[in-house]
Parts: structure tokens; C-alpha cells; sequence
């Protein structure tokens, strides 16, 4: 019996050496995981969304300016809101932003901020198209496509008992990633998705849904003689694949909504497109348009020519990019004849007013708006 115990005394006396190695280890481990878990994902309210989108847009209308006429800002919005009441999201603080400059693009900010370029709205022909392109930019506000970006990314990493509210630091991040992530584009699957949703939501309401499609084919159009292919045009395959998919959509769903209302269209709107060549563009890398941001080192044409292209962005929005779309109004101003291979629409110059036109549209209006248009 003694000798029994003995001898389980001298294996446990054994033992604790590596029994205290192994507890060693395992609360390193624990450690470890703590530490991965002092991150998390985003998690954003509504009215955390609409705040952030809110100094999105700012950033954007410092970058572009804004068309100071209540009368665009007005049509715009009718356009949008018919659309935004039929979207997943009706209830969302909707807002609508003529950007003033010739680039063509349109962006979508968190929490219900739509911005489309005076140089979109040239190149329209009527109000399916304009429907089209708004319909496309609710789905990634309605799928909260930045927000998701920024948390399947791990953009932004928050402390295990950090929020979002009184955290200006925080808070500060945040903006700054989702403006890259507006400017940048979306992936492929986002904008996929926005294509088939918002084709949807525009045929929804009584839009032509072919009118996202016959937009995108007028400015394939205008980039055709470009030296460079200008935003969500670097790549020919992708754009291919984007009008075969909404073709394939309307035919296999069926969409077969007609209005156009081109007259009501171009009463409203009067811009003249200013050709792609002629452009007035900043230059590049001038400061950046998140905070923090550092300017683009300039590179020789030789050294430049070495390095490989980056892929532009999928979407609309890829037609401005997080260096191209960061200069502020100080920046230098090329003519239409520098800079080759230089992407203007992402380089368009802006106008010098950033104030937001403040538009008022009742139920009652919205209803006398569809109604004139034949609109659902």
C-alpha cells in the first residue's frame, strides 16, 4: 500500500514539470485568443449608418461641389423618391445630390446619401436611364454594401467593449474607410447585385428597365476613342458581362415596364455633355480625401510604365477612385491635352460650392409626380 503511494507521489512530483508546461501553453492560447477577440465586427444602427453616410457625402461634395439649383436637386429627387418608397428601405432619410462636375459617376453613401454627376445627367437621354442608375445606387444603400465591405474586410477594428457612440476617434476611421470603399467601387458580387436588384426596382415603378443598360452603352460609347479606358471601363470582359446579365435578367423575368418620360426629362434637364477629351481634370494624388491620407509620390513615365495596372473598380462609383477622386480644390488643374493615359472622369475637376441644396417633396407630390409619368 505505501508503496503504491510512493509511487503515485513520485509520477505526480514527475508530472509537474510538464503538466505546468502544458497549463503554460494553454494559457498563452487563451491569451492569443483574447486578443483576437478585442475585434469585432461593425455593428451600426440606422442612425449610425446615417450619420456615417452623412460625412461621406460631405467628403464627396468637397471633392466635386454641388449644383446649386433647387430646381435639378428637385427633379432628382421625385426621381429617387418614387424609387426609395419601393425599395427595401422606404423609411430611410433619402437623400438626393447633383455633384457639379463634367466626370460621369454616380456614388452611393451609407444610410440613404445618392450623388449623381451634372456629367451623368447629360449623357441621359430620358428619365428611364436617370431611373436606372438611382434604382442601382438604392440597392447598395438598401444591402448596406459598404458597411459589409468594411467588415468582411476588417477595415475598421473596434475593441471588444469599444462603440461607436461618443468615439470620435473611432468614428473618424470609419468615415474615412467607407469614403475609400464609395470611391473605390464595390466588388463584382455587389454590383452584380445592384444590377439585377435595381433593375427590378426600376422596372418596379413603371421604368423601362432597360434603362441602366442603355446608359452604360452611351458611355462605352463616349470612352471608345480613349487612349485609356476611363473607370468601370478598364476592363471590356466585365462591362460585357454586365450588359449580358441585364439582358438575361429583363428576358428571363419577364420586365416588361415601358416608360421612359423623355419629354419630362429633357425639360428638366439641360446639360450639355462635355466630351470625354475635353474634360478639365486635377491632378492626381494632390492630398488625399480621407484624413490621414498621404499625397502620390510622383513617378517617372519609364518607372510607371514598369509597374503593373491596378484593377479599376466594378461599378458606377469605379469611375472615381481612392487616389484620382482626392484632390481638394487647391490642387493643380490640367488642361484636356495632359497627362496621358490620366482617368478623367475619376480626375474631374469640381465646382466650388460643397453646400447641400435643401428640397422638400411631399407624399402629395410624389404622387402627382407618378402619376403625370404614368409611374406605378
Amino acid at each position: 500500500m505505501h508503496k503504491v503511494m510512493i509511487a503515485a507521489a513520485l509520477a505526480a512530483l514527475l508530472a509537474a514539470p510538464a503538466a505546468a508546461g502544458q497549463f503554460g501553453g494553454l494559457d498563452k492560447v487563451g491569451k492569443v485568443t483574447k486578443k483576437a477577440q478585442q475585434f469585432k465586427d461593425v455593428e451600426m444602427t440606422d442612425e449610425d449608418e446615417q450619420e456615417l453616410g452623412a460625412a461621406v457625402s460631405q467628403k464627396i461634395r468637397d471633392r466635386y461641389g454641388v449644383v446649386q439649383d433647387p430646381a435639378i436637386h428637385r427633379y432628382v429627387t421625385l426621381v429617387g423618391s418614387v424609387l426609395a418608397q419601393a425599395s427595401a428601405r422606404p423609411n430611410l432619410a433619402w437623400k438626393f445630390i447633383v455633384l457639379d462636375t463634367d466626370g460621369v459617376n454616380a456614388l452611393a453613401a451609407p444610410g440613404g446619401y445618392i450623388h449623381i454627376t451634372r456629367g451623368a445627367l447629360s449623357l441621359m437621354a430620358n428619365e428611364a436611364e436617370l431611373g436606372g442608375v438611382l434604382a442601382h445606387e438604392l440597392i447598395h444603400v438598401t444591402e448596406k454594401h459598404t458597411i459589409r465591405a468594411i467588415q468582411k474586410g476588417k477595415l475598421v477594428q473596434m475593441g471588444a467593449d469599444e462603440t461607436l457612440k461618443g468615439n470620435k476617434e473611432l468614428f473618424g476611421k470609419l468615415v474615412d474607410k467607407a469614403t475609400d470603399v464609395v470611391m473605390a467601387g464595390f466588388g463584382r458580387g455587389e454590383e452584380l447585385e445592384a444590377d439585377a436588384k435595381g433593375v427590378g426596382l426600376a422596372n418596379k415603378v413603371g421604368y423601362d428597365p432597360n434603362g441602366l443598360a442603355a446608359f452604360l452603352t452611351t458611355i462605352s460609347e463616349r470612352n471608345k476613342d480613349s487612349d485609356q479606358k476611363q473607370g468601370l471601363f478598364a476592363s471590356h470582359p466585365e462591362m460585357k458581362e454586365r450588359l449580358d446579365k441585364l439582358a438575361k435578367i429583363v428576358k428571363d423575368e419577364k420586365l416588361a415596364s415601358t416608360a421612359t418620360v423623355e419629354p419630362r426629362y429633357k425639360k428638366n434637364v439641360s446639360y450639355a455633355p462635355v466630351p470625354l477629351a475635353e474634360v478639365t481634370t486635377v491632378a492626381a494624388g494632390a492630398s488625399g480625401l480621407a484624413s490621414g491620407s498621404k499625397p502620390a509620390e510622383k513617378k517617372d513615365d519609364a518607372k510607371a510604365a514598369e509597374e503593373p495596372k491596378k484593377k479599376k473598380g466594378f461599378g458606377l462609383a469605379g469611375l472615381v477612385g481612392p487616389g484620382g477622386g482626392s484632390e481638394k480644390k487647391s490642387a493643380e488643374v490640367t488642361g484636356s491635352g495632359a497627362s496621358r493615359g490620366v482617368d478623367k472622369e475619376r480626375n474631374a475637376k469640381g465646382g466650388p460650392n460643397a453646400a447641400p441644396v435643401p428640397v422638400k417633396v411631399s407624399a402629395a407630390d410624389i404622387t402627382t409626380f407618378k402619376k403625370d409619368g404614368q409611374l406605378h
